[in-house]
């Protein structure tokens, strides 16, 4: 146990996030970690898709990018770096980290890497296992799986870090594990100490999102004014031995935080305020207050914690099918009324080529596609976009929706304009099940250093 006060930092809370707020935290926040979120739902069934074409690959495709950025000054200022860029090829991610880690000035580095997210094949045998969804057995959806990884908890972060390498990469770990695992490594908390894990566990989840606790997803000039918003920094924490959190971002960087954007955040994603299920607690955030210690610094108190549950949440990538997308724009005198029988025109030329799908939206954007017909009045636009997306099983019918839309620029209603065809994509779906803790094994291994 250490009496100092650890500084975690964010440097990622997206696969696409911005990188050069990042820089500017491991160069002037004075960070011990930095901690970077890369992974969604979606995302790592991608990644698994990825690898299977190229065993190789499989992991966040901006890794390199973003670490080319952040090891340099990391290893300059003794920074250790915690991500799960790894996503469904943490080795791979290590190895082709360590190659390019010379051109960087960074040689002989090491990498410790987690594994043990990745249950495909362990969802074989658990076929009966309900969706957390709608019930039905995970059987109704094994002939079409991608991938299915487990949500790894802070324990096998504080493990990667136990080996003393500066950079540890893993695949699926949940958001708010990545920042409480250093906390785990430095301080040596129990999994029987509720209070210091919902602290760890809450300013993981405050941090997880890097910006929008700085004033992203929070301004709204007039109403919520947020100064410097291009130059938006990214946010650290402050934690002591005794599980106290004190929340900052970069000095002198644009945006804000203080006690309304952490509010905001602390509600993101947040589905039962009285029991936010983590692998490593079950978080109660009713009784957490917000208090301004200073400029950009906002202390945090009162979560509360309970066992963690012993099951681990595992997702479930799978194909679903395909959807076909086209837009086209109207404008000038009656646009709204010429863009309405546009979408009428491809609905009826699809029904008679014989074509079916299972669900299609029809939008025109700036009206209707946020809230649908909502029944408030609108002003007549002088300029409208259409835009049709349908899903189906069948490529053919999914192509020929922006082939039918494209076709309005010169077969359908008058003045069309920027038509096109946005192509058919396959569909990654994502359901979730339950898995016992007993039936995943993790494993720490070291690349690099020889």
């Amino acid at each position: 146990m250490t009496d100092r006060t650890l500084r975690i930092g964010a440097g990622c809370g997206f696969s696409d996030d911005r990188i050069p707020p990042a820089v500017e935290l491991i160069e002037h926040g004075d960070l011990d970690y930095v901690c970077c979120e890369c992974l969604a739902e979606r995302t790592i069934a991608r990644e698994a898709l990825d690898r299977a074409r190229n065993p190789g690959r499989g992991y966040t495709p901006s890794m390199l990018e973003r670490m080319a950025a952040i090891l340099p000054p990391s290893r300059a200022r003794g920074v250790r770096i915690v991500s799960n860029m790894g996503a469904a090829n943490p080795r791979g991610a290590a190895r082709a980290l360590l190659e390019a880690a010379p051109s960087w000035g960074c040689p002989g580095v090491t990498c410790a890497v987690v594994l043990g997210d990745d249950v495909t094949e362990l969802m074989r045998d658990h076929s009966a296992l309900p969706l957390l969804e709608d019930g039905t057995p995970l059987e109704s959806i094994l002939p079409r799986m991608a991938s299915a990884n487990a949500y790894l908890g802070a324990d096998v972060v504080a493990a990667g870090l136990a080996t003393g390498a500066p950079i540890v990469l893993t695949g699926r770990v949940a958001d708010p594990s990545l920042f409480l695992g250093p906390m785990l490594h430095e301080f040596g908390w129990a999994y029987d100490d509720w209070e210091k894990l919902a602290a760890g566990t809450l300013a993981g989840h405050m941090l997880e999102c890097t910006g929008q606790l700085t004033g992203g997803c929070f301004a709204d000039p007039g109403m919520k004014e947020v100064e410097d918003l291009a130059g938006l920094g990214y946010p650290f924490v402050d934690v002591t031995a005794d599980g106290a959190i004190t929340l900052g971002k970069t000095p002198g960087s644009g945006g804000r935080l203080d006690v309304a954007t952490c509010k905001e955040q602390v509600l993101y994603e947040m589905h039962d305020p009285t029991a936010y299920i983590t692998p490593d607690c079950v978080l109660d955030i009713t009784d957490v207050e917000f208090a301004p210690e200073a400029s950009d610094r906002v202390r945090a108190s009162g979560a509360k914690g309970r066992p963690r549950t012993p099951t681990y949440k595992v997702v479930v990538g799978y194909f679903d099918g395909y959807i076909g997308a086209g837009e086209v724009g109207y404008a000038g005198i009656n646009a709204l009324a010429r863009a309405k029988l546009a979408i009428e025109v491809v609905k009826e030329r699809l029904r008679r080529r014989g074509l079916f799908y299972s669900e299609m939206r029809c939008d025109l954007i700036g009206m209707n596609s946020l809230h649908g017909e909502d029944g408030r009045a609108k002003a007549e636009p002088y300029e409208v976009r259409v835009r049709i997306a349908a899903r189906t099983d069948d490529r053919k019918a999914a192509v020929a929706v922006g082939d039918e839309v494209r076709a309005m620029h010169m077969q359908g209603p008058g003045a069309a304009g920027g038509g096109v065809n946005l192509g058919a994509r396959e569909i990654l779906a994502v359901k979730s099940v339950l898995l016992p803790r007993d039936q995943v094994r993790t494993e720490v291994l070291v690349e690099g250093g020889q």
